[in-house]
């Protein structure tokens, strides 16, 4: 692996950029499109003396293969072959879609793998298509592959890990992840999302199937919802889970569309309240797993939220005396149900849930 060093004297932050994921084009019109990234680009900028850049790299069929059917990686290739077409109203696919969906998950694996190894405590993957709606043998909702899915196996089938914590903050659920480990216990899901809303999952009673119940955590919230919520729901329910699971290593699902411009939701998280959900997960990685951290780009349609959110997890992630996350306030109505929810479901497995 080639990389380009940070500066002398900081904490490394590993990001992967490729110009090749603008390649994957839709419709005009379509929300996701490739100047999405030229937003992220505008955050990385500010910090480009502190990034380690690592190259990005297809996932191999075997990678695909830990998380995907072959029929879908077939499909996802034979509809490039014939683009411009679709896989389902909301899925587009063009010529380049399959190299560079398969670019996309790569670059999951190898900062996953950088950050496992202690090459950097943390990083993002700054890629499309976004993964965390694309099911084991069906993709959708924007998404061809599950790149967060992908790289968790990996993980664990090449550097052994035994336990990993999936942080979905997108705004939307991320079902396609949640049905890849819904029966596995060593790899916990927690999300919290616009409910109800696309794509329809993730209510308070899915915990899980089988030996996974449990492994699975979900905290819709209603349309409207903001930072109160959002980092109330961090301190009072993540932040135990994290405690009492102990993950070898956090994944965040880093979708920026809760944010208050966003056009494709309703939630109203605005740039301080991604800077007190990154200051939490630093210091939750930094107290359970020795700050490993890798953040795979998923969702976000205003330029506005890119900037800020990125800005936020970098902001966070590069400080080397980082302040204590902003306390929430007292729960307010919203909260104070969500959270009665969430603790009658699972504060059995979780000691602390639901208090501050």
């Amino acid at each position: 692996m080639t990389v380009t060093q940070a500066g002398p004297g900081t904490r490394a932050f590993a990001v992967i950029e490729d110009a090749r994921y603008r390649e994957h084009r839709g419709p005009p019109g379509h929300p996701e499109r490739p100047e999405r990234l030229a937003a992220v680009a505008e955050a990385l900028d500010g910090a480009r003396p502190s990034l380690l850049a690592l190259p990005a790299r297809e996932a191999t069929d075997e990678e695909l293969l830990r998380v995907h059917g072959r029929d879908l990686v077939a499909t996802v290739a034979a509809a490039a072959a014939a683009a411009p077409t679709h896989l389902d109203p909301d899925t587009f696919v063009s010529a380049r879609s399959h190299q560079v969906a398969r670019l996309a998950a790569g670059a999951a694996i190898d900062l996953a793998s950088a950050v496992a190894t202690g090459i950097v405590p943390s990083g993002l993957a700054a890629v499309r298509p976004p993964g965390h709606h694309a099911e084991t043998d069906r993709a959708m909702g924007f998404c061809l592959f599950n790149n967060v899915a992908i790289a968790a196996r990996a993980l664990q089938a090449v550097h052994c890990v035994d336990k990993l914590l999936i942080f979905d903050w997108d705004v939307h659920h991320g079902n396609g992840t949640q049905q890849a480990f819904e029966t596995d216990p060593s790899i916990l899901y927690f999300s919290m999302h616009q409910f109800p809303y696309y794509p329809g999952t993730g209510s308070f009673g899915e915990i899980g199937v089988g030996r996974g119940e449990g492994a699975t955590v979900n905290v819709p919230l209603p349309a409207g919802s903001g930072d109160a919520e959002y980092v109330g729901v961090v301190e009072r329910v993540l932040a135990p889970v994290v405690r009492g699971f102990r993950p070898e290593l956090i994944l965040v699902s880093a979708g920026f569309d809760a944010h208050r411009d966003d056009p494709l939701a309703a939630m109203e998280v605005s740039a301080v309240g991604y800077q007190a959900l990154a200051a939490w997960v630093r210091a939750l990685a930094d107290e359970a797993c020795g700050g490993r951290v890798a953040y795979v780009l998923e969702g976000g349609y205003a330029a506005t939220g890119l900037r800020e959110g990125v800005a936020a997890v970098l902001a966070a992630s590069l400080g080397r005396d980082p302040r204590p996350p902003p306390r929430a306030p007292a729960p307010g109505g919203i909260l104070s149900r969500v959270l009665e929810r969430v603790v009658g479901i699972h504060g059995s497995h979780f000691p602390g849930l639901g208090t501050a």
